[in-house]
């Protein structure tokens, strides 16, 4: 999990030929099966990694706040999910991989099988390993509930949100072009905590770090037609080179958008989050 967590820091997704053969202590793992959504390898006593489609035929589901459910491999109710309920009996962590595009997976983990509901055909996931400890995770109290809605946010969300932005954007900043994938974001358009503020391509940015900030401060807005604007006071200001080069010089600049027109910012997102800037202006 520590080589998977550093394979995936650059762009926030790994793709299947990384998963193929991870490099772990030196030598090549593989990290998900060949054709199938479960990797059971030969040599561990239980499930390694699933792989979660938001688009598949198979009725995966968050089934709460905290919880996933899994659904059965269809055909079969034991072989290919005989480790997976052997992963749950020894309370062992898996790796669920969460399908962005073909060959796109944005990993989650650690991931734990507390359940298997045989009449739904479905294994029951928490999504982090705090969450396997609530008393009861169908049925939570006010307070739990607000917890697992604080972990899973983090746990699942924001990772596969940035993941789709990262791939969109191909790992660059939409404003200066910088692309080392350490230093960018995954910036909301309507923030999170707006009941609009959706995880999706169209509500996001890559925006490197220092932009990114400027365009929470309002130091920095968008327009609807893509055009990047610099707070008026801003640049009039004299400062060192950063000021110059980072912020000022990128007044009027045309936004790097994504190639594919559907994944391109909502303009009217946009618009209403431009009209802030022109407020705090």
């Amino acid at each position: 999990m520590h080589a998977l967590a550093e394979a995936t820091a650059e762009s926030g997704f790994v793709t299947r030929a990384q998963l193929s053969a991870l490099e772990v202590a030196g030598m090549p793992r593989r990290v998900i099966d060949q054709g199938r959504g479960i990797w059971n390898p030969t040599t561990m006593s239980a499930t390694l990694s699933i792989i979660s489609d938001p688009l598949s035929e198979y009725d995966d589901i968050q089934e709460s706040d905290s919880l996933f459910r899994y659904a059965y491999q269809r055909g079969t109710d034991a072989g290919v999910h005989k480790k997976l309920r052997k992963a749950q009996e020894l309370e062992l962590p898996i790796i669920m991989l969460r399908t962005i595009a073909p060959g796109r997976y944005v990993p989650v983990f650690p991931v734990y099988v507390v359940g298997d509901d045989q009449a739904k055909r479905q294994f029951v996931l928490a999504l982090d390993e705090s969450l396997r400890f609530l008393r009861d995770p169908l049925h939570l109290s006010a307070d739990e509930r607000r917890y697992a809605e604080r972990v899973v946010q983090q746990r699942l969300h924001q990772p596969e949100f940035r993941g789709r932005i990262m791939r969109a954007y191909d790992t660059q900043c939409a404003v200066c072009r910088l692309k080392h994938g350490r230093l960018l974001d995954a910036a909301h358009i309507t923030e999170d905590g707006d009941d609009a503020g959706l995880p999706i391509v169209t509500n996001g940015l890559s925006l490197c770090k220092i932009h990114h900030a400027a365009y929470d401060a309002n130091l920095l807005g968008i327009s609807p037609d893509y055009v990047v604007h610099i707070d008026r006071d801003l640049l009039e200001e004299r400062d060192g080179p950063m000021l110059k080069h980072g912020l000022q010089e990128m007044d009027k600049a045309r936004l790097q958008l994504p190639t594919r027109r559907r994944e391109r910012p909502d303009r009217d997102r946009l618009a209403q989050r431009f009209a802030g800037f022109g407020a705090a202006g």
